[in-house]
């Protein structure tokens, strides 16, 4: 029996398998090794567009979360980046995937034991006219045993290039992890800042209306006013008193939500003081589409988990060819009575030739070519949401700070109605409900403009997240 040796790359395979997957050329360049990342052109599997659609002049600091310029969450991000349950998860992972790549890697080696052994033996004569006699015999071996596979076909190199692609895939996913979580820990951060800050501004409505029930009461006294005038402030008064209620447990959930995100039991964790940013940074630079992929550690894992299912195809069908194989065995035996030794020394090469094993073989390779060309595709999925986050953030701040500018306009024409509708209300030429319903519609201005305010935070950070990008992180100490 002869085979032809074949290539080993995802593109050969049998002429006799019309399943076989065929990657697009330009992803066979991209998928040369692990290590190479760097597609220029995605028209293969994605049409992607030129540019996005808005862009600032300066990429985001690797750091993003230090353009806000705010020291407190500098800090809670760098507890969390060592203390987040979570993010250690994603360490063990990627431990996990790196002892298997060196455990697939050890198979490049060949392999030595040691075997030891001691037999022994006693016999003896006695009778009635002969002295009883014993004698001992023992024999004790070792041998070393070493065997090797010839890697003829490539399925022991395609396996390891496949468990280190697997090991790089962890490491972008702890990436991913930590990127995630620095999101996540700004955002809880500016929500919990604006609900204090909805607080301070609920006290100061609350001060403001009772003001206003003490003014009804005294004209109401006076018989300026009626009873139902009354009324209706101390409900307005009430139900400013009931929604800061309901706000501080909101604070509460938010606070708790920070502790465990920094790796701390929630329940006495208090966050220190801090509040929204007075302006945005300036809007970074996203760069083109197609440069996107080496900036989002999450396709980049992608990518490399299309390029392991790439090479288990190619360990597969090398699979279904014969296995060369060399070993050799040396050993000394002792007779331990004669100190006699006895040297073995062999040498064997060996061939293991598939014939019969049921498709076993041949249904591996069918389902490891699916198996690509699922990861072929998931990657394509991937890649058209990072450019769907990436846009969407892009369309949610423009028009969040189209938005907030309006509000600003609305709050400047809603402070002088107030100013109006109270020197008339003094005055006599302004009925209580008119009054009553435009300080209500400018108290809500207020706490509306509060919350536009953060979710104008809240769209550069989708953004910044959905930029990607990269950053040094500590490996946490190993749990005993």
């Amino acid at each position: 029996m002869s085979h032809r040796p074949m290539r080993r790359t995802a593109a050969t395979r049998p002429r006799s398998h019309p399943g076989v997957l065929l990657l697009p050329a330009l992803l066979l360049a991209l998928l040369a090794g692990c290590s190479l990342l760097e597609p220029s052109d995605h028209a293969s599997l994605v049409d992607l567009p030129g540019s996005f659609s808005a862009s600032g002049k300066h990429p985001a600091p690797p750091r993003w979360w230090t353009a806000f310029g705010d020291d407190t969450l500098d800090g809670l991000v760098a507890q969390a980046l060592s203390g987040n349950l979570g993010l250690r998860v994603s360490w063990d992972r990627l431990r996990q995937a790196q002892a298997a790549a060196r455990r697939e890697g050890a198979a490049s080696y060949p392999s030595l034991d040691v075997s030891e052994s001691f037999t022994g033996s006693k016999s003896g004569a006695s009778g009635r006219d002969i002295p009883s006699t014993e004698s001992h015999a023992g024999t004790f071996a070792a041998a070393l045993t070493a065997s090797y596979e010839l890697d003829l076909w490539g399925r022991v190199r395609s396996a390891q290039n496949a468990a280190a692609c697997d090991a790089l895939g962890s490491r972008e996913d702890l990436r991913a992890a930590a990127m995630t979580l620095s999101a996540e820990i700004a955002i809880a951060w500016f929500r919990l800042n604006e609900l204090r800050g909805q607080r301070a501004l609920l006290d100061e409505q609350i001060e403001t209306n009772g003001d206003y029930v003490d003014a009804a009461s005294m004209r109401f006294r006076q018989g300026q006013v009626s009873a139902t005038d009354v009324l209706q402030q101390r409900q307005a008064l009430e139900a400013l008193r009931g929604e800061r209620v309901r706000l501080e447990a909101s604070i509460r959930v938010e606070e708790n939500r920070l502790a465990v995100l920094l790796g701390r039991a929630p329940g006495d964790f208090r966050a220190p003081d801090g509040a929204l940013p007075a302006a945005l940074p300036p809007l970074p630079a996203t760069g083109t589409p197609a440069a996107l992929v080496r900036k989002r550690p999450d396709l980049r894992a992608s990518l490399l988990r299309l390029r392991a299912a790439d090479r288990r195809v190619a360990s597969a069908v090398a699979d279904r060819f014969p296995r060369f194989s060399l070993s050799a065995r040396a050993g000394v035996s002792v007779e331990v009575c004669d100190l006699v030794l006895n040297w073995l020394g062999n040498l064997a090469a060996n061939l293991l030739a598939p014939l019969v094993d049921g498709g076993r073989r041949a249904a591996e390779v069918d389902r490891t070519r699916a198996l690509a060309s699922e990861r072929l595709h998931a990657y394509g999925q991937v890649l058209l949401q990072a450019l769907e986050e990436v846009e969407n953030a892009l369309a949610r701040e423009v028009r969040q700070a189209a938005y907030l500018r309006s509000l600003d306009r609305q709050l400047d024409l809603s402070n002088q109605a107030v100013d109006r509708a109270s020197e008339g209300y003094k005055k006599g030429t302004v009925d209580f409900t008119r009054f009553l319903t435009t300080t209500l519609s400018h108290q809500r201005l207020e706490r509306t403009h509060l919350s536009a305010r953060r979710d104008l935070v809240l769209y550069r950070i989708a953004l910044y997240r959905s930029l990607g990008g990269s950053f040094d992180l500590t490996p946490p100490a190993k749990s005993p």
